[in-house]
């Protein structure tokens, strides 16, 4: 059905003005619509991309790497920042191709209105100006009828009266006064006729031409704007149509992600993580304590009872009396605690802060060089093992299967630092024939100190992975021998048999050193099995440092920590080695019962020639 504003609203051109004003007002409210849909994706997306961030795993976080569910969600994160990225898209679509567009356009709507409405409203004036016309020749045509026809009636009206000469002149004025009149009545009638003629030709022109084709033009506006409305509908939807295969595929990951979570393989991984490659506990052997009762003994039997003495450390740990080793494995780890009281007791040095506890070296390596050194290097083995140090290189301090698990990982960062070098070599190599075949691109001497340190970094590289394949061949193999010993082991004994055995059949896990830690492997275990003897001959043949002095306690003191010694308040002590700064002063109550008090706490009688002993003995 054809529909033509021109000639079917040919008389609602206010109603036309009002419709396309509204029209224009709900383009801008599209726009804005389109806009703040926009802010709210890229609003949506930022929240997304800093959700996404805050949840994202740590780079210092390695656990996070290891698991299944860890590395899903990982990847749900990464795949939820794609889609961030995909709605930020979105809104740059909306902004640019749509809401900029319709803005642009706005503007050029309301140009375009204004010229169709201006050119109605030029029309509507001049026809308006016509019919005024019109009425005003009408109006004066119709004056000049009356005139006539009343001064048409006076000269007749004379006429009849007239019987003088001055009667019949007044008559003959009165008739060219008629005259006159008629003739201008002509000539009204005349201008009436040519203004009502024009007016009906402006008024045809008017509602058969001019208003048609402008109101033509209206109408072809108003539906270029709605089509472009429906065209930004469009647009918007297709916009978000465009992402949907990117977010699908988001999910789809999502989906992957979540499906390849391994319960089974994270719980192996778990093993693999923290696996020491220990044996578990053996049985707890009989200790006859029947054999030898211990006794009180005074300073001047400590000599004599050596023997008993040695005798009974026999029963301990493969070399050493119990009590001895924890005294010498460590010192009191904190600052010694203050006296009661607030004054310090004559003659007493007063209890210094002592310093921080440095790193400690692992015990098992302690042990090794404690093992291959010579008698008097014992001795200096074993205070420093109170004294702490760094982790060894081989890491020999890591349980077994962590240890040979931090080689292989050393061993593979170290052969990608050599690809790194290799490659870095081989291009300076080929910059320098370039060099020396086209001087003019560059000097080939200036690339000989870049040379020379990679090839010494490469040196360095390969040195230090030839030293941690022999430590990771190494490690292997102590595994091997260990994994052997342990079938060995368990098909050769029952549970429950090992409780009376002799100390050098004890598994592995049973050879605990005093302090609860294992030794580093197994091959150390033998060397400590096999050298034991002989380090008990030596170390319990040395003398025992003499006293060099007597105490008072001033206080009581309980000795919570290890290698501390209790004492109630009055007792007598003997002085074994002084305080070296650190507030602790060791003494001795009896042949087993040695340990460090606060200096603070007590009251030291030193005598001199034993404390010159002393000194000229560390000396030696």
């Amino acid at each position: 059905m054809s529909c033509n504003w021109g000639t079917e609203l040919w008389d609602q051109f206010d109603n036309l003005e009002k419709h396309t004003s509204w029209g224009i007002d709900f383009l801008e409210r599209y726009t804005k619509f389109v806009k703040e849909r926009a802010d709210i994706e890229l609003s949506y997306a930022k929240q997304i991309r800093s959700l996404s961030k805050k949840y994202h795993p740590k780079r210092s976080r390695e656990d996070e790497s290891r698991y299944t569910w860890c590395l899903s969600f990982a990847a749900t994160l990464q795949q939820l920042n794609e889609l961030a990225v995909q709605r930020e898209e979105l809104a740059e679509n909306l902004n640019s191709q749509i809401a900029c567009e319709l803005t642009r356009y706005t503007q050029e709507l309301k140009t375009e209105r204004k010229t169709h409405f201006q050119d109605g409203r030029r029309a509507q004036q001049h026809i308006e100006s016509s019919w005024k016309q019109l009425e005003s020749s009408k109006r004066r045509f119709e004056r000049d009828c009356k005139e006539a026809e009343r001064a048409q009636h006076v000269s007749d009206r004379i006429d009849l009266d007239s019987k003088t000469d001055g009667e019949k002149r007044c008559s003959l004025k009165a008739r060219q006064t008629a005259q006159q009149k008629q003739q201008a009545a002509e000539e009204s009638r005349k201008d009436y006729v040519t203004s009502l003629n024009q007016f009906n030709q402006d008024q045809h022109q008017h509602y058969h031409t001019l208003v048609p084709v402008i109101y033509q033009r209206i109408q072809d506006m108003e539906e270029r704007r709605i089509e472009r409305i429906g065209e930004a509908m469009r647009s918007s939807a297709e916009a978000e149509r465009k992402v949907l295969p990117v977010v699908r595929r988001c999910l789809d990951a999502m989906m992957d992600a979540a499906e390849s979570i391994q319960p089974r393989k994270d719980t192996r991984q778990v093993v693999e993580v923290y696996k020491s490659g220990f044996d578990p506990p053996g049985d707890v052997e009989f200790e006859d304590y029947s054999a030898t009762m211990r006794r009180s003994i005074s300073e001047s039997s400590y000599l004599d009872n050596r023997t008993e003495g040695r005798r009974h450390s026999r029963k301990l740990w493969p070399f050493l009396r119990k009590n001895k080793l924890l005294t010498l494995l460590s010192s009191p780890r904190q600052p010694p605690p203050p006296p009661p009281t607030s004054p310090s007791p004559g003659g007493v040095v007063n209890s210094p802060q002592s310093p921080p506890p440095a790193s400690r070296e692992p015990i098992a390596q302690r042990l090794n060089d404690l093992m291959t050194s010579g008698s008097r290097t014992r001795k200096q083995c074993l205070r420093s093992l109170k004294r702490g140090g760094s982790s060894p290189a081989d890491c020999s301090h890591l349980p077994p299967e962590q240890r040979r698990k931090k080689l292989q990982s050393r061993i593979n960062s170290m052969n990608q630092e050599i690809q790194r070098e290799r490659e870095q070599r081989d291009a300076l190599l080929k910059m320098r024939e370039v060099y020396e075949r086209s001087p003019q691109m560059g000097d080939a001497s200036s690339l000989e100190p870049r040379l020379e340190e990679v090839k010494q970094n490469l040196m360095r590289l390969e040195e230090e992975l030839r030293r941690n394949q022999v430590w990771l061949s190494d490690a292997d193999s102590r595994l091997c021998d260990h994994s052997s010993s342990r079938q060995n082991n368990s098909t050769a004994t029952t549970p429950g048999s090992s409780s009376l055995k002799h100390l050098d059949n004890r598994s592995p896990a049973s050879r605990e050193s005093p302090d609860g830690s294992y030794t580093e492997d197994h091959s150390a275990e033998l060397h400590f099995k096999s050298r034991s003897s002989e380090f008990d001959d030596d170390f319990d043949d040395e003398e025992p440092l003499p006293s060099i002095g007597t105490c008072k306690s001033l206080y009581p003191f309980q000795g919570q920590n290890e290698g501390t010694l209790s004492m109630v308040e009055g007792e007598l002590l003997s002085v074994v080695e002084e305080d070296k700064g650190d507030g602790w002063t060791r003494v001795r109550r009896n042949l087993e019962e040695e340990g460090y008090v606060p200096t603070s706490y007590i009251k030291v009688f030193l005598d001199s020639s034993a404390k010159g002993f002393v000194h000229s003995s560390r000396l030696v």
